[in-house]
């Protein structure tokens, strides 16, 4: 089931919220204003109807605060050093949005945009076009988002593009899940198993250093499931508060890369991508402000698990390339997939 709901006008013009209910009552409101995930509504141990997803009440509110709550970002997601980077030989100067560096894709990047939108019984396209040099990027970028839910409870993620000139490309999606409910209080409880080996170490300023390091002996090891606070306060973690690191996923092509349960109420997700990287942010700088119905959040209210090629691969020859071709069509897919543990 679908429906649609016109939303009062923001600074981009009209947007909507469009629901998708599938045949277990799990529903999923989408907005076409940053083509944002509002709301992912699934059923406890219990079978109470639980939203666990962090979000806003209203477009102006996702207008005006930052964090990017459920919001898709590009053209690139995570950051650029120095925002700037070189390409075929030309150097590209980016908008600087995080200090000198650059952030999910600039000051106008995909959360920011009303994007157009055409529905289908169980999914959701999602289309806008960015211009050749908008934030500094190379290439007009035609880019698709469609978000389909299935009947087995899972909400799939295509992310498509075809770029006029070589450029980059790195999409993503910033939901803060709290498999407990929205509001509920902190994450560190839940329980996180994540399929990867290695880890790209970070500066003071989130930056990689170029390095892929193994997770052995380190806090950033999640192949056996733990709690996600069990090594928040580590040491290596202090200058971010936290989690905020991107780690390095085995395996290629489509395959399930991990997942969290929540503690209180059974909720499991297990994760799906054809992505490289995942970058565990735990909210660490989340301050005091008003969610959805009457919730307030804070640091570790949720935590991130964003799908991605590695942070600043640009400029780190030992990383995977994010860049996309001139005319060759860019194909990723994540999906979040819901059950509980009784």
């Amino acid at each position: 089931m679908l429906t649609i709901q016109k939303l009062p006008l923001c600074s981009k013009g009209a947007p909507v919220a469009i629901t998708l209910e599938n045949s277990n009552h799990m529903r999923v409101t989408l907005l076409s204003y940053g083509a944002t995930i509002q709301s992912i509504v699934v059923p406890d141990r219990n079978g109470v109807l639980t939203d666990v997803l962090l979000g806003y009440e209203t477009v102006k509110e996702y207008e005006e605060n930052d964090g990017y709550l459920g919001a898709c970002i590009g053209r690139n997601g995570n950051r650029i050093a120095g925002a700037a980077f070189t390409l075929n030989g030309q150097r590209f100067h980016l908008t600087a949005n995080e200090g000198k560096n650059q952030l999910h894709g600039g000051l106008c990047g995909f959360d920011k945009k009303l994007w157009n939108y055409n529905c289908r019984e169980n999914s959701v396209e999602f289309t806008t076009v960015l211009a050749d040099g908008e934030e500094g990027y190379p290439g007009r970028l035609d880019v698709s988002i469609t978000f389909t839910l299935t009947d087995d409870n899972a909400l799939r993620i295509d992310y498509r593009a075809v770029s006029s000139a070589d450029t980059v490309a790195n999409f993503t999606n910033h939901a803060y899940f709290n498999l407990n409910g929205q509001g509920s209080g902190d994450v560190l409880g839940h329980l996180l198993q994540l399929n990867a080996s290695a880890y790209t170490p970070a500066d003071a300023a989130t930056l990689p250093t170029g390095e892929i390091a193994p997770v052995d002996g380190t806090c950033m090891d999640f192949r056996t499931a733990k709690p996600i606070g069990q090594d928040i306060h580590d040491a290596a973690l202090a200058p971010f508060r936290g989690y905020d690191t991107n780690l390095c996923l085995d395996g290629q092509g489509l395959r399930k890369i991990g997942q969290a349960e929540g503690d209180q109420t059974g909720i499991v997700m297990e994760v799906e991508t054809t992505l490289e990287g995942v970058q565990l942010y735990t909210g660490n700088f989340i301050s005091d402000r008003a969610g959805k119905n009457g919730a307030r959040y804070t640091s570790y209210s949720g935590f991130c698990l964003e799908t991605q090629h590695y942070p600043d691969a640009i400029n780190q020859p030992a990383f995977p390339s994010p860049v996309l071709r001139q005319g060759e069509p860019l194909h990723e897919t994540t999906v979040y997939r819901f059950c509980v543990r009784k």
